[in-house]
């Protein structure tokens, strides 16, 4: 274990059963957290909990649609039950949306990016945060993106405007926890090897090898890579870090 101060914390992870959230969840446990994955679809989560291979006293999975405010608030009390508080929040949710410039995206498409990645990042910290704050204690960490610093070339509208959000709600939620001693920061990912990156190299007809080549250190972000910065924040080793962005991108915006 590398981080021996998370030994028994409870973790929290939407968008948990898949790409980033399901390496995270994979990392929280080998650390020896508890850990709650949420994610939309009942069959993902079934197969990642079948693969991280633990029993249900250390893996809880919940199907919750965080762009809905009833579900967000079922996804935390039904944490809280089972493990008691929650120590970690990664706030990691989130859809690409389709690739094409403003002028051909659809208004139902933007909503619709809008709605989970935005809105349910909000909602997230709305119902997570009483949690922490009745403790005064807790690390959330958000899901942004290169994406939320740079346009980049990329057509992705909604998906960028909704990154650049998460990063605005990240650095304001860190001054209205800070007084009760919780911590909130962002992690912003370059291209990963995950789904979402198939779809966007898909809907661009950009290879992966292309988009490898604008990366200095010359190839995609695993999981594992995300994940180790996650830890990181999520630990007291980051104690007086908050309302901060953390690149993990191979050197891509340097």
């Amino acid at each position: 274990m590398v981080y021996s101060d998370l030994t028994g914390k409870v973790a929290l992870i939407t968008g948990g059963a898949s790409g980033l959230g399901a390496s995270a969840a994979k990392s929280f446990l080998a650390e020896g957290c508890k850990v709650a994955i949420v994610d939309i679809s009942q069959e993902a989560l079934a197969n990642t909990a079948g693969e991280l291979d633990v029993g249900s006293d250390r893996l809880l999975t919940i199907v919750a649609d965080v762009s809905k405010e009833e579900d967000v608030k079922a996804y935390v009390d039904r944490t809280v039950e089972a493990f008691g508080t929650i120590d970690v929040f990664f706030n990691n949710a989130g859809i690409e949306g389709k690739v094409a410039p403003i002028v051909e995206q659809k208004v139902e498409d933007f909503d619709r990016v809008m709605a989970i990645n935005v809105r349910g990042c909000w909602l997230g910290m709305k119902y997570v945060l009483p949690v922490m704050y009745a403790k005064k204690s807790g690390s959330i960490i958000n899901t942004s993106s290169i994406g939320g610093l740079v346009a980049g070339p990329m057509p992705v509208s909604p998906y960028v405007a909704s990154k650049f959000a998460i990063h605005g709600l990240t650095r304001i939620a860190a001054n209205e926890a800070a007084p009760y001693q919780v911590r909130v920061n962002s992690v912003h990912p370059s291209p990963a090897n995950t789904r979402m990156m198939r779809s966007l190299e898909s809907g661009s007809g950009a290879s992966q090898e292309d988009i490898a080549h604008s990366i200095p250190l010359g190839r995609y972000a695993e999981g594992e890579d995300i994940a180790n910065m996650v830890l990181f924040l999520a630990s007291e080793k980051s104690s007086f870090v908050t309302g901060s962005q953390f690149r993990v991108d191979g050197g891509m915006l340097s």
